[in-house]
């Protein structure tokens, strides 16, 4: 039997925030994503947007204050596991910049990934079908941007290691694009 980890030994842990509008592909990132993590043997979580609203923020509605307590309970959770040594994945359409960045600050180790929609979704769409009028704010200095369904969701996700490789969050890889060039190349063999 192992032993547990002392403090210093464990990873440090970091949260991932995919941000964007309903429909530009977050879940399906995020998910190879967290794949892709624990696959890199990182003691790995997702939180998703849907399912953290239905258990941890039922009852909340999409009113503007009630869509910042949902934000920031996200950002609270996230909070302990990166202090505890998880690699953190949120899909969340968080639409308020400033909601954001108070998590941002919050968490620390955190890294903004905007799934822009892609062409032909309204940036709106998603909001109004809840009956929403306010915008979507787009992040003023994301870590990266990742045009959603424009690509293999294994290739936005390499593409998100190869980012937190560049901020020393994770351990680089031999080549960066091979890694992509592989992940393309499983895409479409498992098409």
């Amino acid at each position: 039997m192992n032993a547990p980890l002392a403090p210093t030994d464990r990873p440090a842990g970091f949260t991932v925030w995919l941000t964007g509008v309903k429909g530009a592909g977050k879940g399906v990132i995020a998910k190879a994503l967290a794949a892709e993590l624990a696959h890199r043997g990182l003691a790995t979580e997702l939180l998703a947007g849907g399912e953290f609203r239905q258990n941890i923020s039922q009852g909340l509605g999409f009113s503007r204050d009630d869509r910042l307590v949902n934000t920031r309970r996200i950002g609270y959770v996230a909070k302990l596991l990166t202090r505890n040594g998880v690699a953190v994945v949120t899909t969340s359409i968080s639409p308020y910049r400033d909601a954001r960045d108070e998590c941002r600050q919050m968490i620390g180790r955190f890294v903004e990934v905007y799934v822009q929609a892609p062409p032909g979704l309204e940036e709106a769409e998603g909001m109004e079908e809840l009956g929403l009028t306010d915008p979507y704010e787009p992040p003023a200095a994301p870590e990266l941007v990742i045009v959603g369904k424009t690509e293999a969701p294994e290739v936005s996700a390499h593409r998100i290691v190869r980012r937190l490789a560049e901020l020393g969050y994770v351990p680089r890889d031999g080549d960066p694009d091979e890694a992509i060039v592989r992940a393309q190349l499983k895409a479409l063999q498992d098409r």
